[in-house]
């Protein structure tokens, strides 16, 4: 009997508007806690709710979803006629969310759900879950579909550039040494994503001069071969733009680019100023 595949994913995703409605992909939402309040990332939670939360100093924190919530998804896919999934999640390194996933799948029959680290979070999770789903509307076997997800992945790359190290550190998303990088508040740091780690990658003296050379990176990653692409950023539209018009100009075979606000999760270890660049080579 031939299989049909059913591609889950999680809300840093951060999918483009219908795609997941389009493509049928299943979104599982993570939560985010501003003070008191506890929301859910995606629904009744916005990107401006956590920049404006950080900026006033008030403590902004995110927790995976429980396994529970990813057996319930995984089991409406298969009575919705599904006979495998394919999960796709952000980062094991970054979060548990991986691991709530996979813990989930043992509720099921061995193979009947597979779940892939993407190894990184927002589009280039985002690109690697939308090739999963392409494959699954195929037809292609569980096997299949999940190859299409890690394959995308290898030939993803992801930078990025923020203000200020202390909202990565706050939330121990990089170390300590790392973050003496910023001890000059002249220096602004761009970093990258490697095997699922935030690592540092260059300093830069100026906010100016580091966007124009993630812009550079960026680009150069790229080459000269079929290429798409994505702009993440948190409260800074602008600059999101401007960098998506010199990524336009500097990368020859761009197909589709992305430009996107980050969500709250993703936002909240981030801060606000931050710009990120993904590039999968296709």
């Amino acid at each position: 009997m031939a299989e049909r595949v059913a591609v889950v994913t999680d809300s840093t995703a951060y999918l483009p508007d219908g795609v997941a409605a389009s493509l049928g992909i299943r979104v599982v939402p993570l939560r985010v806690s501003i003070g008191a309040r506890t929301a859910t990332d995606g629904v009744d939670v916005t990107a401006v709710d956590v920049a404006t939360a950080l900026r006033a100093k008030v403590s902004v924190t995110t927790s995976r979803p429980a396994p529970a919530q990813f057996a319930t998804t995984y089991q409406e896919c298969l009575d919705a006629g599904a006979t495998r999934v394919v999960s796709v999640h952000l980062a094991a390194a970054l979060s548990g969310t991986w691991e709530s996933a996979a813990l989930a799948a043992q509720d099921f029959g061995h193979g009947v759900v597979r779940v892939v680290d993407s190894r990184s979070t927002a589009m280039a999770l985002g690109f690697a879950v939308i090739a999963a789903a392409q494959r699954a509307s195929e037809g292609a076997s569980a096997a299949q579909v999940q190859g299409a997800a890690t394959e995308t992945v290898d030939r993803t790359r992801t930078l990025f550039y923020v203000d200020s190290l202390e909202y990565l550190r706050r939330g121990g998303r990089i170390g300590t040494a790392a973050a003496l990088l910023a001890t000059s508040l002249s220096v602004k740091p761009l970093l990258q994503m490697v095997e699922g780690r935030i690592v540092a990658l260059e300093k830069v003296r100026t906010s100016t001069k580091a966007i124009a050379r993630l812009v550079q990176l960026t680009a150069g990653y790229a080459g000269d071969g079929p290429v798409d692409g994505a702009v993440h950023h948190l409260a800074a539209a602008m600059r999101a733009e401007q960098v998506a018009t010199a990524l336009r100009a500097a990368i020859p075979q761009l197909g589709e680019l992305y430009i996107a606000e980050l969500g709250p999760v993703v936002g909240a270890h981030l801060g606000p100023g931050v710009i990120g660049t993904v590039v999968v080579r296709r």
